[in-house]
């Protein structure tokens, strides 16, 4: 295998690798907003937050955080738990599929992702959003690592059983 092609597979097992652990962190997130009371989150960041903001009153992510917790609702965290569980535990099954090279698995990856880029830019027209926007670079090459891989894989076994 030719080093390029050797450094893209690499690439591609890394961000596949990447994009299941942004899954588990998903079904943690999911988990933690269905299972722990709007109070008790806002709470926990007010608790986070104390120490800098007393060194700097103006921080803008601890005072970002701490007026995000404030607006937790009930019915808010059950939306955003189920939310982020659904996406968690679909991306984790699809990355542990492909990464046991399920030929299948690798266009509901792609789907599955594609459907993610096209809310993201959904999202970046009403507010753009430097995170945002490497994310969606990210999930852009995810999927070509993935396409790549999934054409070598399929051509390979065309080839095998010919």
């Amino acid at each position: 295998m030719a080093p390029d092609h050797r450094s893209l597979d690499r690439a591609f097992r890394i961000t596949v690798g990447l994009k299941g652990l942004d899954g588990i962190l998903e079904v943690i997130g999911g988990l933690v907003l269905l299972f722990v009371s709007p109070d008790s989150i806002s709470h926990f960041i007010r608790f986070l937050t104390a120490h800098e903001l007393a060194q700097d009153p103006n921080d803008f992510i601890a005072r970002h955080l701490l007026h995000s917790a404030s607006q937790l609702t009930h019915s808010s965290t059950v939306y955003g738990g189920i939310y982020l569980l659904s996406h968690g535990v679909a991306k984790v099954v699809l990355v542990v599929l492909v990464l046991k090279d399920k030929l299948w698995a690798y266009p509901w990856m792609i789907g599955l992702i594609a459907v993610f880029i096209a809310y993201q830019v959904y999202r970046l027209t009403y507010k753009v959003s430097f995170g945002l926007i490497v994310l969606t670079l990210f999930d852009m090459l995810v999927i070509w690592l993935t396409w790549r891989e999934y054409r070598i894989k399929r051509t390979a076994l065309h080839q095998a059983r010919s």
